[in-house]
């Protein structure tokens, strides 16, 4: 019996209406015949949620093992992400200051808050295109929800996230620099919205992958394109005027901008270019507080749907994954 972890999930425990279970092999005129492999791909939405929930706790073996291997053998061990982003955000500042001068007050916080969302999404999606397929001896035996391979990913992006964090955090303490207090509620509310619509994707792509390897590599050179669309290194201020607005709606129907927007009003502030008068024009959005609520709760009811919909395909294209691995 082959178990996984301390889960206690195996082989001789199917899934739910998704079992992939072998006959015992049978003699037909003679000649040995190989076991027969029954699958059912039509579950339920409703049942596929429930066995995710049961197996939170291998979910929660993954993502420690992801971690684990990822700092295996080293001194520093977790400690290495909190110093990767301080180091990150130090060299940031630096050069925004010293070299690449910009009449922006304190760009590299500005810079900073738009980066993290962006690694969080950027990480699990490159995690999750593959992990079905360098997982393929697990998923082949042990019959367990093959969704948390991919979920996993985004709950190890969302660690080191809160790693980022911390460094952020302590670069706004280390600055006297106070986010907008009034706004704070809407960023949990965003991290919700962030962590379900890369889940989203994730599971959708490690799906994919299994048939069209190539999705693997797209995945990377489409990241590289759809980092610029988000307002990272430029205000969005700039994009939604004059005859630029056009492009401003445009890119608010990626939902990672609304969330990156609120990201940079909360932690950036009303921050922006000191004009000779003295006067401060913010780099980032300053809304009504209503813009972003609307946002976030577009993005909200898109991620859900979205998640469904991948939980919905993956099942449905889940049934041959052992052939084709």
């Amino acid at each position: 019996m082959s178990t996984m972890g301390g889960a206690g999930l195996s082989s001789a425990e199917p899934r739910t209406g998704l079992a992939e279970s072998l006959s015992p092999v049978r003699m037909v005129s003679g000649q040995r015949e190989l076991p027969a492999r029954v699958v059912s791909a039509r579950v339920p939405l409703g049942t596929r949620l429930r066995e995710l929930w049961a197996s939170r706790e291998l979910f929660a073996f993954l993502v420690r093992k992801d971690l684990k291997v990822k700092y295996k053998g080293s001194v520093l061990g977790l400690l290495w992400s909190l110093l990767n982003p301080a180091v990150m955000l130090i060299v940031y500042d630096i050069v925004f200051t010293k070299f690449l001068k910009n009449n922006a007050q304190d760009f590299a916080l500005y810079l900073f808050a738009a980066l993290i969302v962006w690694m969080l999404f950027q990480t699990a999606l490159m995690g999750s295109s593959s992990v079905l397929v360098s997982n393929a001896a697990i998923v082949k035996k042990v019959a367990f929800p093959r969704e948390i391979l991919a979920l996993s990913q985004v709950g190890t992006a969302t660690v080191f996230f809160g790693f980022q964090m911390i460094v952020l955090v302590l670069f706004l303490v280390g600055l006297r620099i106070t986010p907008d207090w009034t706004l704070l509620p809407l960023l949990p509310w965003a991290i919700i919205d962030l962590v379900l619509f890369t889940a989203a994707l994730s599971v959708f792509l490690s799906a994919v992958t299994v048939y069209m390897r190539d999705v693997e590599h797209l995945i990377v050179v489409l990241l590289l394109a759809w980092q610029w669309g988000i307002p990272m290194v430029y205000s969005f201020n700039f994009v939604n005027s004059g005859d630029h607005r056009w492009i401003a709606n445009l890119m608010l129907a990626d939902p990672l901008a609304p969330v990156v927007l609120v990201f940079q009003r909360v932690l950036y502030g009303l921050r922006g270019t000191v004009g000779a008068n003295g006067v401060v024009t913010p780099f980032g959005t300053n809304y009504p507080i209503g813009f972003y609520v609307e946002m976030l709760s577009w993005v909200l009811v898109g991620s859900i749907a979205l998640l469904l919909l991948a939980l919905f395909i993956f099942g449905r294209i889940e049934g041959n994954f052992a052939e084709e691995l």
